[in-house]
């Protein structure tokens, strides 16, 4: 290596259940870092594999000289843990959702703009290349006009998932927080930002204290409407894990479909990258023939292009794909959501937030 270039970065895991693992894996595997330290109270005790491992990130930090922290512990810890790396000096790869609620989001984006902190949220998705290209046939008006979206996820979750991992039956712990929250940030970095949204759930298939199936209907500020369904009680093919191989741990289905969307000009499904189109040489009504071609992309792990881009974060040479104040966006959404349900009405989004940042202490 050449004396001039930077070693590799040293990076420290919180938490090592299914994504710390992950990360632990994808971190050794990357040319450009190096597993430093794993911080969990009950690591399994094969985690390590020569690799430090301390009973939290306190102990962690102090013992580490470490360049950069991925928080994946429960959700209820993410701004404490995040707010106490950057404190620390370390850039932050924090997995999502950025926090429980949108007011204690806003104290790790205020946080991050007083300590001037390098923190990238893990909002992976963004990261597939098939996202790109998707959001950059949207924005050049490939498709026209936006005028709908829908989405899905659903597969149904093995049982221990809740009962070896308590947090998973609390509030916050529901297919709304871990698996819509995804959605919702795709939908909104395709399509834009959200204007309405109305929320039904339910509990019925597993009868938890937090839900296990949402419907959502959403009002996109652009004039699109869209829809998204999530379930982590139901068998299903569809869905963004089924449709990608980003993991070992979900079944991969070629040519899978995680949201369609539709335009006046054309229609474009994701992740696969199926854009349907009328013939331009005829008249381009529904009585049209319909022509699909595959939008060229070069694949690629979005796991793996988010630890390269947090290593450019972490050095100071890109600004994050995902900053703290556009995962609050989502989150705020996600909270939006809740409250319809509870009030079973549609919530004007921007209304939402602007009543919670006017709570907060001056």
């Amino acid at each position: 290596m050449d004396a001039s270039e930077p070693g590799p970065l040293r990076i420290g895991v919180v938490g090592a259940g299914f994504m710390g693992r992950q990360h632990i894996d994808f971190i050794r595997a990357a040319s450009g870092a190096s597993l430093a330290a794993i911080a969990d109270p009950v690591a399994p005790a094969d985690v390590g594999h020569g690799t430090p491992v301390y009973a939290d990130a306190t102990a962690m930090l102090h013992a580490e000289q470490l360049d950069a922290v991925v928080i994946a512990g429960p959700n209820a810890m993410h701004v404490e843990t995040a707010v106490e790396c950057l404190e620390a000096g370390v850039a932050v790869l924090l997995e999502k959702p950025v926090a429980t609620d949108y007011a204690e989001s806003r104290r790790l984006v205020a946080a991050v703009a007083r300590l001037d902190g390098r923190l990238l949220v893990g909002h992976h998705r963004r990261h597939h290349p098939s996202v790109a290209r998707a959001r950059a046939a949207i924005l050049d008006g490939e498709l026209g006009e936006i005028v709908a979206v829908s989405g899905l996820w659903s597969a149904r979750k093995e049982d221990g998932y809740f009962t070896e991992t308590p947090w998973h039956r609390r509030p916050g712990g529901g297919v709304m927080l871990i698996n819509a929250v995804h959605d919702l940030d795709l939908l909104r970095h395709l399509c834009g930002e959200v204007a309405e949204i109305q929320a039904m759930r339910s509990s019925h298939a597993r009868g938890l204290d937090v839900e296990d199936t949402v419907s959502l209907s959403l009002r996109f500020e652009t004039g699109a409407i869209g829809s998204l369904l999530a379930s982590d009680a139901g068998v299903s093919p569809w869905g963004w894990d089924q449709a990608t191989e980003e993991t070992l741990a979900f079944p991969y289905l070629p040519d899978g479909v995680a949201y369609r969307i539709v335009g006046t000009r054309g229609a474009l499904s994701v992740p696969n990258l199926a854009k349907y189109t009328y013939d331009p040489a005829v008249a381009a009504d529904w009585h049209s023939p319909l022509s699909r071609t595959y939008l060229p992309v070069a694949p690629r792990g979005s796991f793996q292009a988010q630890l390269d881009h947090f290593v450019d974060v972490a050095r100071g040479t890109a600004e994050p794909l995902v900053p703290a104040e556009d995962a609050a966006r989502t989150l705020a959404l996600v909270e939006a959501a809740a409250r319809s349900a509870d009030l079973r009405a549609t919530i004007d989004v921007e209304q939402f937030r602007a009543s919670i940042d006017a709570s907060e202490p001056a």
